[in-house]
């Protein structure tokens, strides 16, 4: 790197940085991830089905009934 001006040097340093601080973030970003699916798959089976039986029955019953339309 002798070569090249002392400026040059240091723009290349600070993208060489800039590069590195974006990976970390990718990095970052991939962990948070992966804990997530892994928390998602921690339930079982039967506590998804009743999970999802409560939420279609709360949102049944808070939607009104359409009324009938004439035909």
């Amino acid at each position: 790197m002798g070569v090249y001006p002392k400026r040059m040097r240091q723009r290349m340093r600070w993208w060489k940085v800039l590069g590195l601080a974006g990976l970390a973030g990718v990095a970052a970003t991939g962990v948070v991830v992966a804990r997530a699916e892994r928390r998602r798959r921690a339930y079982t089976p039967e506590e998804i089905r009743d999970r999802l039986r409560d939420r279609h029955a709360q949102a049944t019953a808070d939607t009104p009934a359409a009324p009938d339309a004439p035909a």
